[in-house]
């Protein structure tokens, strides 16, 4: 390992002030921070961190060549630079050693001496006008309205406009790199350089992570580095990233399917009998996934809401949604719908795309479809026909929807695409449905946008212990396409359980199998397209070498459940024995065609031996290589000087193969006429002699053969290769599914109180019943203690739950763990209780915590509104749904009436089991109309009032129980053990100090709620209660009085009076004093009787 200048002043910085080292070579840092803390410790700990990042920083320049990698953190490292197919990036500095160990040797040599330092990422100042102009010309977009713009050049990437403050502040996170193009200053415009390495990171994150589309522009030929005009070269969306995979995603998984989904709406007249205005809304429905070249369609007729169409998004997970656009005057009825239906992909975070409404017409899509299919995916006939009976044409509206995805996706200009795709029916019936709302409340998956979180706080992120990306990208389908078919569901968890009972096959699988295991669609994807390269297929034939350890583990599975044995063998064993039958002679083409001693270099090439031509070469260039070694000596004994530390000969992308010499040696090649010098770098002198100029233009002239011979090889071998791609997706799908389940089982058995296979009932046949339930995601949060509880909803007993408790009780936590515990047995995993009866739902549907969006015109009431509405829309009685806090964006009373009336409809209409948090203690009076409604409170213990003060101390105990509670010296309200019963008080100002309120605050909060307290209740304080027989006579009294006033005022003949308007005022005065004749009559029995008093008292 070549010790540099450079590694020198590294060292004595390091020796001097540890952290000073550790700064350079990781910059702001984990590693910095360690090496600061561990200084602290003492001065030889940091010393040895520091060391040893030179040490690591040493040996990526070795291997990738000085500035030919980044520092990704823990002393690890990456390439900036992708490997040419069957290149290598070279072996030792040919003139340290004099000894060349491998063929291409000089190749890291170019990196290491042909470039001193990196490119001056500026714009040439000359440039500066014409590119603005350019610029200026452009359509205006924007990250805000959706896209990010970047300029290629060449070797690094610029940003401009809103585009360069963005990147300044999303990717920078400061203003201080952006410079100003143009006269003005800070007037001119915002322009921002990123090289190759963080332009590609900040796309990917782009596309992925902030949901947004990217063009990259390209400048047009002929203008070399000052370029002012520039070309669309690239463009991009989450939904389609064609365009871009081979350049963003080579060394990076996908983790999440690109799915782009178009939308056709037709409607129709209602049926006979119905309203005129009615009309029936079609949907047809069509969608890609063109990582993995997989179509699906669908027809459904809808609501108003599209509570369809969000449901299907949600199990798809799509990024990307293709609509019509609307008419110029927008204001028709397609106009409308639309409106309705970008609010819904708004809600479900989808990108929107708008195309013409001419592309929604299935004119010629049978024909496009037939090039496009794969032949397994075609019907059995000819292919004159195929396109009349391909049975997902024959959808009413899906075929329109999917003419747009073609032409949007441009499937057919590429020729690989062609007979590669299949094609399916999406039926929405097969899985648990569930809406955006349900997404959110349940903490499913990641917010987009929401980088870099703990994990642990998603579903997702807890159960994702897969060691593939396929693995990972089916769990995130899985949760949101929950199982209803009851026998998937128990197969599912047997071979959960199977993993369960054998924790060493579950180990051996996940740390020695499935974690080697690559992408193998993506890998397929790459061998259709021709642009694979030999790392690839490498990748695929170790994948294959593990194949036989992944049969024996299997075989082994320590289960004494036959029935467990069968499924392992049916699920996985028969699918990869006949793997491993099939790619056996992959393996043999491997071993025969590559050298696969080099791999340990990190070198993909073919072996010299496997064709004539190339062994030629080989021998031809061994030749050379020992003629360039014998002159390198001869020029140190000529010129006298040591090879290892002052002569070097090295492979200059300007000169080729040259000699080099520090400056101060350099008078020794002036004065010889045998050596003629070059040029004078910061490195050095380099000079030649005419046998070395010989020799190196016969080297470049040798390996330009050799490699365009292997080359044209490497092509063989991947087209080879490429025919193996249908099984290879076949052993994928496998994977994945082995993953999951694997997964499944390792949380199960090392959650903090390990899960149980719950019990799974008949769709409507049972009750949901769980024992000592937690919440998955926050039982594993750090310090936390979780406190369990039961939850028991008997169908027609007590379906319907009404939850009231204080501020911070654990309501929300309690209702949101039925449903991720109900949403996790219909995926097949176990549960977090002790013990589970869960029956399958068709849906969970939710609505919880508070949203808005003022930009979109929805106010978080309003937002509250369009979820319930969609729950009322969709909900059946074999729904689950999770209520919380409605209401209470608008007015007390309002809200109330809102909450009774939706309670008592999900109640009484629906029947669907309901868990309903409220701060409405008044609604808990449902119970006494409808028997199936039960009241649950959280428990909190709170002290007696202070009679001075009327403090309360309130200790919340995170426990849900039955029975109603009133306001006694010791309270009941609830979180993790809930009880049958109403707690008539939220406690807000107790939350508010938790919270850290200031205290002037909290006293005065409290004062004041005093204050209305004492307002709603003088009248009441020190009355004594009165008994009944009072209460009986003073009703009896009042009854008679109104009887004989009424008898006063009544017409003998008994037919109706028409009075005239002006006799409206005479007529009741007449009536009131006749009313006080009455009442002077019954004064003495009045004044007799105090709850008489005290209700004429009310009235007053």
């Amino acid at each position: 390992m070549a010790i540099r200048g450079s590694d020198i002043c590294l060292i004595l910085i390091a020796i001097i002030f540890p952290p000073a080292a550790a700064a350079m070579i990781t910059g702001c840092s984990c590693d910095l921070l360690i090496n600061i803390c561990l200084t602290i410790l003492g001065y030889l700990p940091g010393h040895i961190h520091a060391f040893w990042l030179i040490y690591k920083k040493m040996q990526a320049e070795e291997r990738y060549g000085r500035g030919g990698f980044r520092y990704v953190g823990s002393g690890q490292y990456e390439p900036l630079y992708a490997q040419p197919g069957g290149v290598p990036p070279g072996g030792p500095n040919y003139g340290a050693t004099g000894v060349h160990t491998f063929l291409f040797g000089s190749f890291r040599m170019s990196l290491m001496y042909g470039k001193e330092k990196d490119a001056d990422h500026e714009i040439d100042n000359s440039s500066h006008p014409g590119f603005i102009s350019f610029f200026a010309k452009l359509p205006p977009k924007s990250p805000e309205n959706g896209t990010l713009r970047l300029f290629f050049r060449g070797e690094w990437y610029s940003a401009h406009g809103p585009d360069a403050l963005y990147v300044a502040t999303h990717l920078f996170r400061t203003n201080t790199v952006l410079k100003y193009l143009g006269p003005g200053g800070k007037h001119g415009l915002p322009s921002v350089t990123l090289n190759e390495g963080q332009a590609k990171s900040f796309l990917r994150e782009a596309l992925t992570a902030r949901q947004l589309k990217v063009e990259i522009w390209a400048p047009e030929a002929g203008q070399g580095k000052k370029a002012t005009k520039f070309k669309l070269d690239k463009e991009a969306s989450p939904g389609n990233l064609q365009a871009v995979e081979d350049l963003l995603f080579v060394n990076t998984d996908i983790l999440s399917a690109p799915i782009v989904m178009a939308i056709k709406i037709t409607s129709s007249p209602m049926a006979q009998g119905e309203p005129s205005k009615a009309r029936t809304k079609t949907i047809g429905i069509a969608y890609a996934d063109t990582s993995t070249r997989e179509i699906g369609v669908a027809d459904f007729v809808d609501n108003d809401l599209y509570s369809n169409v969000e449901t299907l998004i949600i199990q798809l997970s799509v990024k990307e949604a293709l609509i019509p656009t609307g008419t110029i005057k927008n204001n028709s009825e397609r106009d409308f719908e639309l409106k309705k239906l970008k609010e819904v992909l708004d809600r479900c975070g989808v990108v929107i795309t708008e195309r013409k409404p001419s592309d929604f017409t299935a004119k010629n899509i049978k024909e496009d479809m037939v090039r496009l299919l794969s032949p397994s995916s075609m019907p059995s006939t000819s292919s004159a026909d195929a396109g009349v009976v391909i049975p997902e044409l024959s959808l009413p509206a899906a075929p329109s929807a999917l003419s747009a995805l073609v032409s949007y996706l441009s499937l057919l200009s590429d020729p690989s695409n062609h007979g590669t795709f299949s094609i399916r029916i999406h039926d929405l019936s097969q899985f648990m449905r569930l809406d955006a709302s349900a997404l959110r409340a349940l903490n499913l998956t990641e917010a987009p946008g929401n980088i870099g979180s703990n994990k642990n706080t998603t579903l997702f992120g807890l159960l994702n212990k897969c060691k593939t990306a396929q693995g990972s990208r089916l769990l995130g389908s899985w949760l949101k396409q929950p199982l209803v078919n009851l026998h998937e569901i128990r197969k599912r968890q047997n071979l959960v359980e199977s993993f369960i009972d054998d924790a060493n096959a579950r180990r051996i699988l996940q740390d020695d199998y499935l974690k080697m295991m690559p992408d193998m669609h993506r890998i397929c994807k790459r061998f259709q397209k021709s642009v694979a390269s030999l790392e690839d297929v490498v990748r695929i034939y170790q994948a294959i070498l593990k194949l036989e350890g992944f049969i024996t583990t299997l075989e082994s599975v320590d289960t004494s459940n036959d029935e467990y044995k069968t499924l392992l063998e049916e699920t996985y064993l028969t699918k990869l024995k006949e793997f491993n039958d099939s790619l056996s002679k992959y393996a043999e083409m491997v071993e025969q065609t590559l050298d696969l001693d080099e791999l340990e270099n990190h070198n993909f090439v073919i072996k010299p031996d496997y064709d004539a031509r190339l062994q030629a070469l080989a021998e031809k260039l061994k030749d050379v290589r020992d003629g360039l070694d014998e002159q390198h000596k001869k020029a140190g004994r000529d010129l006298g000087l040591n090879l290892d530390k002052k002569l070097h000969l090295e492979n200059s992308q300007v000169y080729g193969y040259v000699f080099r010499v520090p400056k101060g040696d350099s008078k020794v090649v002036t004065g010889n006429k045998g050596y003629f010098e070059l040029g004078v770098t910061k490195g050095g002198v380099f000079f030649t002699s005419k046998a070395l100029k010989e020799l190196a233009t016969e080297y470049q002239e040798t390996t330009e053969q050799y490699q365009k011979t292997q080359s044209g090889l490497v092509k063989e071998v991947v087209n080879i290769a490429s025919t193996y791609a249908p099984v290879l997706e076949s052993w994928n799908n496998v994977l994945a599914h082995l993953d999951v389940i694997v997964s499944f089982a390792h949380v199960a058995v090392n959650a903090p109180e390990a899960y149980v296979k719950p019990t799974m009932q008949e769709k409507g046949a049972g009750s949901l019943v769980l024992k000592d339930a937690r919440h998955p995601c926050l039982e594993v949060q750090d310090d936390m203690s979780f406190i369990p509880n039961d939850i028991e909803m008997i169908k027609n007993e007590s379906e319907f739950q009404i939850i009231t408790g204080p501020n911070m009780g654990g309501k929300s936590t309690y209702i949101r763990q039925a449903g991720l515990i109900a949403l996790m047995a219909q995926t097949g995993c176990f549960v977090p209780c002790s013990e589970a009866s869960i029956p399958v739902f068709d849906s969970i549907l939710c609505r919880v915590g508070a949203g808005d969006s003022q930009l979109k015109g929805i106010s978080t009431f309003m937002a509250e509104m369009l979820e319930t509405a969609t729950i009322l829309r969709s909900a059946s009685k074999d729904s689950l749904i999770i209520i919380d806090e409605l209401g209470r964006g608008t007015s007390t009373y309002d809200g109330f009436g809102l909450a009774w009336a939706i309670s008592e409809h999900i109640a009484s209409e629906i029947h669907a089991f309901c868990l309903f948090a409220t701060h409405f203690h008044e609604l808990t009076a449902l119970d006494q109309q409808i028997p199936h409604v039960k009241n649950l409170h959280v428990v909190a213990h709170v002290s007696k009032a202070d009679e001075g003060t009327r403090d309360r101390d309130i200790t919340l105990l995170y426990q849900v129980k039955p029975g109603t509670i009133y306001d006694t010296s010791v309270r009941a309200a609830s979180f993790s053990s809930l009880r049958l019963g109403v707690c008539d008080q939220s406690f807000g100002i107790h939350v508010a100090e938790l919270a850290n309120f200031p205290e002037n605050v909290v006293k005065l909060a409290k004062r004041k709620a005093d204050e209305l307290e004492d307002f709603n209740t003088e009248d009441k304080h020190g009355e004594p209660e009165l008994p009944a027989e009072v209460v009986e006579e003073g009703t009896k009294i009042i009854e008679e009085l109104l009887r004989t006033w009424a008898a006063s005022t009544s017409r003998d003949d008994g037919e109706d009076i028409v009075m005239a308007d002006d006799d409206d005022d005479s007529n009741a005065a007449a009536q009131l004093a006749e009313l006080k004749k009455c009442y002077e009559r019954f004064q003495p029995r009045i004044e007799s009787n105090a709850w008489v008093q005290s209700v004429f008292a009310s009235l007053i």
